[in-house]
């Protein structure tokens, strides 16, 4: 079968790194300046006051030189104290992740396990918050990036909302824009999110915003906090300024991407990475895969392996041949799952070459695939990503 998209470009589809854009990239190269200088503080100041937009927020949104899960640590840390009781969502790998933390700092945790591929049933929470009226937080995922799974989190808001000492704290690390998730609206009360997700940087920065209820709880939080202590960012921040040395390099590369998205607007973002969830979940359906997660996140896809494949060898072989890197399952998910991200700098070839280099992938290790069921599946998806530029 002749190839209709792929060629020899690399194409990284995972949900995480993502694909940066030529214009980041370009910033990332700018030769280094000092932190605290005009020329960065400018920058600087102008990525503090984008990100609320970003986050739909009147709160200050802090960046911190981390990974996402810096960002989670340092949720917990600014707003509880050794000892207080959470409910934690646990529905995959990054789940278990907020419970490994919350227990690191001797928390309580009400573990509220959930089958991998399964959102979260909102009674769940209502009915441990009832039973236990002692619980301070409610602790959970947007997207469980693990099993591409989407959480009812306006739902969750409403319930934790409901009880006067409970806080709602969102890991949104794949969430925040890829769908809406308006943090004053919905009564969020810590959101974190990561650099190399939908902001489409490299990994190294995190941010967290904090409501004025969760800033009132800060004020009577006794866990250890001396790098991740959000006062002291905060403050800093209102004087121009990052607590510790800022990651210049990646602030001038976020000043460029959110002054995009505020020409463009955070729908149309939002608008993308739902048209390629779309494309690739019926792209997936028409090959015959199943979707795994029961409530599929638009940032990222789960598809189901056929039982006759071996996962692991399905990605390697796509990343070999094809130079198109997608990610797997984790823990006893792995070989059972791919996973494709849609967040990042991708173009409708790279989505399209995606699609490709997954269906040949599958016809040439075993699975019984024809070359007009390809071709049907790929003319399909490139219509629909064409209908969707045009609207």
């Amino acid at each position: 079968m002749n190839k209709r998209f792929l060629d020899d470009q690399y194409r990284l589809m995972a949900p995480g790194p993502v694909k940066i854009s030529r214009q980041v990239r370009e910033a990332l190269a700018l030769p280094m300046v000092h932190h605290r200088t005009p020329i960065f503080t400018k920058e600087l100041k102008n990525c503090l006051s984008l990100l609320k937009n970003f986050f739909q927020t009147k709160q200050p949104v802090m960046m911190i030189p981390s990974t996402g899960s810096g960002g989670m640590e340092a949720a917990i840390v600014n707003t509880f104290s050794p000892g207080d009781s959470v409910a934690v969502v646990v529905s995959g790998k990054f789940g278990q992740r907020w419970a490994d933390i919350a227990r690191v700092y001797n928390l309580n945790v009400h573990a509220i396990d959930v089958s991998w591929g399964e959102a979260v049933d909102p009674d769940q929470v209502e009915k441990i918050l009832s039973s236990h009226p002692e619980i301070k937080g409610v602790l959970t995922q947007a997207c469980e990036t693990s099993t591409a799974t989407w959480h009812p989190i306006k739902e969750l808001a409403s319930i934790a909302n409901s009880k006067k000492n409970t806080l709602f704290i969102v890991d949104g690390i794949t969430a925040v824009g890829c769908a809406p998730l308006p943090f004053d609206q919905w009564g969020i009360d810590v959101l974190v999110a990561g650099s190399q997700k939908a902001l489409a940087l490299p990994t190294g920065l995190s941010f967290v915003c904090l409501s004025e209820r969760a800033w009132k709880a800060h004020a009577q939080s006794k866990c250890p906090k001396y790098y991740f202590n959000l006062l002291k960012e905060r403050q800093a921040n209102e004087k121009g300024q990052t607590f510790f040395s800022s990651a210049v390099s990646h602030i001038r590369a976020l000043s460029i991407f959110l002054n995009h998205v505020e020409k463009s607007g955070l729908e149309a973002l939002i608008r993308r990475t739902g048209n390629l969830s779309q494309c690739t979940r019926k792209a997936a359906e028409d090959l015959g895969l199943e979707i795994f997660s029961k409530s599929p996140s638009p940032s990222v896809t789960a598809l189901r392996v056929p039982q006759n494949i071996d996962g692991t060898k399905l990605r390697l072989h796509m990343e070999t041949q094809y130079n198109v890197t997608v990610m797997g399952g984790q823990d006893h998910l792995k070989g059972k799952i791919l996973r494709i991200g849609h967040m990042g700098d991708i173009s409708n070839n790279d989505q399209l070459a995606t699609l490709e280099a997954l269906a040949l992938s599958l016809k040439e290790i075993g699975h019984p695939l024809e070359d007009n069921q390809i071709n049907k599946a790929l003319s399909s998806a490139e219509e629909f990503l064409k209908m969707c530029s045009n609207v």
